[in-house]
Parts: C-alpha cells; sequence; structure tokens
C-alpha cells in the first residue's frame, strides 16, 4: 500500500515542538527538501508498515510553495537508504480565497469601539499567488541564461517542472534523439473549486504536470480534469462535507464519482491522530459508497503509483516490478478482519513489529493476561 501524502518522519509528537521538523518559514521554499528531513526511526512508521503500508510519499509544509515531496520506503536504516524516488514533485498550497472581511476587529469595528479592518483577504491571497507567478516567470528567466552570473537554489529547485525544450531555448534540441518531459509534478493543495482553478491555470500557464490534493470539491469539475489529463490525490474519506450544502456522505462517495468520470485519483489519510494508519479503511469505505474492492485497493496501490510516478517499478504484481506485497489473512480493507501477516519491501521480508504492539505484550505480561 503507499500513502500518497503524509508528514511521516518529518513530525513525531504533535505536542512536542523538538519532534517536529516539517514546517518551514517563509513563503516560496522551493529549495526545501523533505527526504533530507526524514527520520528513518520514527516510531511512527512501524505503525504504518504493520498496516501494510510500505511506501510513503513525505511532503513538507510552509509557506505557499513548501518544497519537494519524496517517495520513501518504509524499512529503511536513514533517509538515503529509505528514498525510493526523490524530490517527484514541487507543493503549491493554494490560499484560502473564501475568506472574507471578519473577526474580532470587525465585530469591534460595528460597534464604534475601533476602526474597521482595511485589508481586503481575497486580494492578499490573490496577491501571494501572483508573488508564485513571478517566482516562476523569473525561473523561465533564469534557465533561459545558459550561464548564470550565480546558481540560484530556489530556481534550480524547480527546473524538473519545465518541458525543458521550453525551459532551455539555448539547447540545439535537434541534436537530442529524446526531447526531456518534465520530470517533476507539481502538487496543488486546493479544496473548493476556486481554489482548484486558481492553481490549475497557474500550473497551465508555465506546462506543468498537475495533480491536486485535497481535492473536496473535484468532483464537480470531473470534465475539466480529465480534458486537462489532472490527477486528484484526495483528502481523508472519514471526514465531514466540505460545506453544509453537501450531501452529508459527500466525502464518502467522492472517489466513485471521479471513477465513473475516468479522473485518475488515489486516497490518502491525512488525520492528525491516526496518522495515515487507516488509510486502508477509508478505502473500505469508498468501496462501500460505489467503487467496487479492486478499484478501491487500486487507489491506494497502482493509481497512486501512477501520480507519484513510480507506477514502472511498483504498485502492481507484475513482472519486473518490485517485489511491494503484503499478506493478510483478512479483508486488507475491512478493519474488522484485517491482519497483515506478512510484508516484503523489494523482495526482502520486513518487520510487522511497532511500539504499539510492544507495549501492549509489555503490559499483557505485568498484569498475566494471556
Amino acid at each position: 500500500l503507499i500513502t500518497p501524502e503524509t508528514d511521516l518522519g518529518l513530525n513525531e509528537i504533535n505536542s512536542v515542538r523538538a519532534t517536529q521538523d516539517g514546517r518551514e518559514v517563509g513563503e516560496i521554499n522551493a529549495n526545501i527538501r523533505a527526504a533530507v528531513a526524514y527520520n528513518s526511526d520514527s516510531k511512527v512508521i512501524g505503525t504504518l508498515r504493520s498496516n501494510g503500508i510500505l511506501l510513503a510519499n513525505v511532503v513538507p509544509e510552509g509557506g505557499i510553495i513548501s518544497g519537494s515531496s519524496s517517495v520513501m520506503q518504509l524499512d529503511a536504516w536513514n533517509w538515503e537508504d529509505a528514498a525510493y524516488k526523490l524530490d517527484n514533485g514541487i507543493h503549491f498550497h493554494v490560499p484560502n480565497l473564501s475568506a472574507a472581511r471578519g473577526g474580532r476587529a470587525a465585530f469591534l469595528a460595528q460597534l464604534g469601539l475601533g476602526a474597521a479592518p482595511q485589508a481586503d483577504p481575497l486580494k492578499l491571497a490573490m496577491d501571494r499567488v501572483e508573488n508564485v507567478r513571478k517566482f516562476f516567470n523569473d525561473a523561465k528567466a533564469y534557465f533561459a541564461n545558459a550561464h548564470p552570473e550565480h546558481v540560484n537554489v530556489k530556481f534550480e529547485s524547480v527546473k524538473g517542472l519545465f518541458n525543458e525544450m521550453e525551459a532551455f531555448p539555448n539547447v540545439n534540441w535537434s541534436l537530442v534523439k529524446k526531447a526531456l518531459r518534465p520530470q517533476q509534478t507539481f502538487f496543488v493543495h486546493a479544496e473548493t473549486i476556486k481554489e482548484i482553478q486558481v492553481g490549475l491555470e497557474l500550473a497551465k500557464e508555465f506546462g506543468f504536470k498537475t495533480v491536486i490534493i485535497g481535492g473536496s470539491d473535484s468532483w464537480k469539475i470531473t470534465d475539466y480534469l480529465k480534458e486537462n489529463n489532472v490527477g486528484v490525490i484526495l483528502g481523508e474519506t472519514h471526514s465531514l462535507p466540505l460545506t453544509q450544502d453537501d450531501d452529508v456522505d459527500q466525502p464518502y462517495k467522492t472517489p466513485y464519482l471521479l471513477q465513473q468520470a475516468g479522473v485518475l485519483f488515489a486516497l490518502s489519510d491525512t488525520h492528525a491522530e491516526s496518522r495515515g494508519m487507516n488509510l486502508m479503511f477509508n478505502a473500505g469505505t469508498a468501496a462501500a459508497y460505489g467503487l467496487t474492492k479492486e478499484q478501491a485497493l487500486s487507489a491506494i496501490t497502482l493509481n497512486a503509483a501512477k501520480i507519484l510516478g513510480v507506477d514502472e517499478i511498483t504498485g502492481s504484481l507484475e513482472k519486473g516490478k518490485d517485489a511491494n506485497i503484503i499478506i493478510s489473512n483478512g479483508d486488507i480493507l475491512d478493519m474488522k478482519t484485517s491482519n497483515v501477516t506478512q510484508a516484503f519491501i523489494q523482495g526482502r521480508e520486513v518487520s510487522l513489529d511497532n511500539k504499539q504492539k510492544q507495549l501492549n505484550e509489555r503490559y499483557k505480561y505485568k498484569y498475566g493476561i494471556k
């Protein structure tokens, strides 16, 4: 199984600041790499692995451009050992576009106890988006210079997003046997239609290969997503509807609506407490609301591999692919019967032990429970 969006290995205990390394300061952090901060000794990793999750796309946070994610395998000595696909994409967090003037300052102004806030939240949000557009335009100008005077680390970090025939106009591409395609994906974190559209328009302007992360409203624009070959990593299925007007079971049936429309999608589990452990059960709920079990399983295996760009080496049982395999003596999508008994990463059997199991055995022994 593959969890396509997680802070695994970056944040350990939410209440202990010293164990959190997933968020950077600043607005445009294109040069930040999640991989180098990944802690392969995290106690959380074992809990996911014992549930059958063997690969994770680790995503940094902080700023409107938060940096690059990497796919990591979950049985390793260090981050280099864990690296499965490095820097597979850059993450763009679309600002909240549904904000309006309000809050305590506006309330006090209505009572005549202060001045009304002058800033327009929507304008501020769009100004941040314009800063991102300027950043990518500057990056293109930087790439147009065959020999820049100074190396710009942030620009170099997003080089893989661009179609190199456009980004490097000084190269004689007639001498190159095969034009290089974009090597990175532009991951757009957005929930509402308005936010999704802003992200897609920006990506289309620069010709980026795009995937939506979150996508609560993605079911409303499936035709556009399919037409533009945009994949979706849905947020947690076990959640409330985005708005009061949505059906109460909308998060459960959104995967089925995307499947029916022919949109490539994957499922994730971003709950702050479960930390991804319930990924397969989110898929099970989607199966109860329209998907077949095969489609639900694909949403956390092959579909996720395709979206993350690792489908040539994993995601399905095929000759030539890595032997990333789990064996369960129950239905992996059913929380009552799921019981992973063996797991293999790249052909080697890995431990299914974790701290929770160790504590369980410790206190069973203490109190004489068999």
